[in-house]
């Protein structure tokens, strides 16, 4: 484990979040949820999926600099990969509580599940990319189902 002094390791574990005992991953998804109402507050679905980009480049960044550091590929406690994954899903649902529900439970059960290509994604890149690709096609999946209900008519 990196000192969270490093700010890569800051980032990695997203403020140390993903230092959690059990269960990194539900909580760096859950952490991501108060930014993006900030964000969905201030600046909609533009900014939501603004920032899961943003913080997905940093994640290959951060990720990248503590697997190095630590010499661990994809450590268990980098959780800013859910966090941009999770942003991605919310830029697609409605600004509602069952809304945002379902987006954190379809990313969740995607970024678990790893349906192709997230594990693909997830065997096959190594570093900062491989860490943030399979949650960013995980929070696609999310978004593309969110959308699909959206189309047939189901209000969340």
């Amino acid at each position: 484990m990196r000192s969270l002094r490093h700010p890569d390791a800051l980032l990695a574990t997203w403020f140390g979040v993903g230092l959690a005992p059990t269960a990194p991953g539900t909580f760096g998804s859950a952490a991501a949820l108060p930014l993006g109402y900030a964000i969905a507050l201030l600046a909609g679905a533009p900014g939501l999926l603004a920032a899961s980009l943003a913080i997905l480049a940093l994640g290959v960044w951060a990720a990248s600099a503590y697997g190095h550091a630590t010499g661990i590929s994809d450590p268990k406690e980098v959780v800013i990969d859910e966090v941009a994954g999770q942003l991605l899903v919310l830029a697609a649902t409605p600004f509602t509580p069952l809304g945002w529900l379902a987006a954190f439970l379809l990313f969740r059960l995607f970024d678990i599940l790893k349906p192709w290509p997230c594990s693909y994604l997830d065997r096959n890149l190594h570093g900062g990319v491989g860490v943030m690709a399979d949650d960013m096609a995980a929070g696609a999946y999310g978004a593309l189902v969110i959308l699909g209900l959206a189309e047939l008519g189901v209000s969340l």
